[in-house]
């Protein structure tokens, strides 16, 4: 039984895996055919939301440009969304993930105003927003005091910062949309987005009814319990 339930905990989280496949789907036939249209049908601009296309505060994270914007965002997804969702579970994780993609796109469309006044803004595309936005409650809600990074001890509240200056080297990647993401993400981690928070009593009722129910019956995958207890318990076998 002990076996069967590490083997279990070794399957890639559910919510990540799902993410990264409507990455490939949404960037993929766009990519093939060569397409910048229809690769920035889903991106978040805003003339386009101005339009009423509001389904792109969502479908923005899943958008890329090429295949290098790909690659990166495939294991920014794996690794950042995959550990994200093991701290909180699937339920809570599949919530923040649209709240935090909402709540940074709204603050990038204020900010874009102004930043685009003076300097040319990238369109907000592909998941890096989010993972900045996990990235900023793990910093803020940490309990060490310095992490090692490429090598480099630097203090944890740093990390966020200096991670965020070697992204601005990846294709296509929107340094405000990730500022934004960051801010989004330190602030919940510092308690003041507190009503995005529900109990683990509601995440626990919550793997129980549709969508998540049929999630946690997906072969290959591993759906994460709303139940910190549950979720310890198959950290400790």
């Amino acid at each position: 039984a002990r076996g069967s339930m590490a083997a279990g905990w070794g399957r890639p989280p559910a919510a990540a895996a799902i993410t990264l496949l409507l990455s490939l789907g949404a960037s993929a036939p766009g990519l093939l055919r060569g397409a910048p249209a229809a690769r920035s049908a889903a991106s978040l601009r805003p003339a386009a939301l101005r339009a009423g296309e509001v389904h792109r505060l969502v479908t923005y994270i899943f958008v890329y440009e090429d295949l290098i914007s790909l690659t990166c965002g495939a294991i920014i997804i794996w690794y950042f969304a995959g550990s994200f969702e093991k701290n909180v579970g699937t339920v809570k994780h599949c919530f923040l993930t649209i709240a935090f993609a909402v709540l940074s796109a709204l603050l990038y469309l204020l900010l874009e105003t102004v930043v685009s006044r003076v300097s040319e803004v990238e369109d907000a595309k592909g998941f890096m927003p989010v993972a900045f936005a996990t990235l900023g409650v793990s910093t803020t809600r940490s309990r060490m005091k310095k992490a090692l990074v490429f090598g480099v001890r630097i203090p944890v509240v740093l990390v966020p910062w200096f991670m965020l200056c070697i992204a601005w080297f990846i294709p296509h990647s929107s340094l405000l949309s990730n500022l934004c993401g960051l801010l989004i993400g330190e602030a919940y981690g510092l308690g003041y987005c507190f009503c995005l928070d529900f109990p683990e009593s509601v995440g626990s009722k919550l793997d129980r009814v549709f969508p998540f129910s049929l999630l946690k019956r997906v072969p290959g995958l591993k759906y994460i319990p709303g139940s910190l207890a549950e979720r310890r318990a198959f950290e400790s076998s």
